[in-house]
C-alpha cells in the first residue's frame, strides 16, 4: 500500500466535488475515524458513493430526502468487507468533519483525514475492517509524519454532543493493538 501523488494506489477511485484547497502551511496531523451507512443500518450497494458525488436519489428511500442537500466527503472509505474507496486526495480538504474542534483548534477539515468505515454506532465492524484501517492508517502515517497514534480520533471526539460515531461498537484497543503490530 502507497501513496501517490495523495492517492491510495490500491483503493477505488471515485472523484467527490466535496473537497477544496487546504489552508496554505497548516500540515495535516489528525486522522478522524467515521461510520456510514446508508440507508442508516444497511450494508452495501452505491449510496454512500452518490452521497459523495452529490448524486443520491432523494426519491430511492425516506431518509435520502433529508440529506440529499448536503454536500459531504470522505477521503476513504472501508467498506464491511475491507474494500477501499477514496473519494478524495489526502492533499485535499475533504468536508467530512463539520463544526469540530480538536485540542483547541476548530475546523478539523483544515488538518485532519477522514477516514470512514462502512457502519453504524452499535452494530460490531468486521476484522477485516480493522486490518484494512490499521494498514491505511500506517501509510498514511509515513506519508504524513505530524500524524501520531495520540492523534487519531473519533467524529465523537471533535463534535461530541453533536455526533457519535464510530460508537461503541468500535473497539479502538482493536485497532491500537493492529498499530503496535505495524511498531506505530
Amino acid at each position: 500500500m502507497q501513496i501517490d501523488n495523495g492517492l491510495l494506489d490500491c483503493a477505488r477511485q471515485v472523484t467527490s466535488p466535496n473537497c477544496d484547497a487546504r489552508p496554505a502551511g497548516v500540515p495535516v496531523d489528525l486522522l478522524v475515524i467515521h461510520a456510514i451507512s446508508l440507508p442508516p443500518g444497511e450494508f452495501g450497494g452505491d449510496y454512500i458513493d452518490a452521497l459523495f458525488t452529490n448524486q443520491l436519489d432523494p426519491q430511492a428511500h425516506d431518509y435520502f430526502q433529508e440529506i440529499q442537500a448536503l454536500r459531504v466527503s470522505s477521503h476513504v472509505l472501508i467498506r464491511r468487507d475491507g474494500e477501499l474507496v477514496q473519494y478524495v486526495p489526502f492533499d485535499q480538504r475533504a468536508w467530512h468533519a463539520g463544526v469540530s474542534t480538536f485540542a483547541g483548534r476548530e475546523c478539523c477539515n483544515d488538518f485532519s483525514i477522514g477516514i470512514e468505515l462502512e457502519g453504524a454506532d452499535d452494530i460490531a465492524y468486521t476484522p477485516v475492517q480493522y486490518e484494512q484501517l490499521a494498514d491505511v492508517i500506517a501509510c498514511l502515517m509515513q506519508a504524513y509524519p505530524a500524524i501520531s497514534t495520540e492523534r487519531i480520533a473519533g467524529h465523537c471526539d471533535i463534535a461530541p454532543g453533536r455526533k457519535t460515531d464510530p460508537g461503541e461498537s468500535f473497539d479502538w484497543r482493536r485497532l491500537h493493538g493492529l498499530l503496535r503490530v505495524h511498531g506505530l
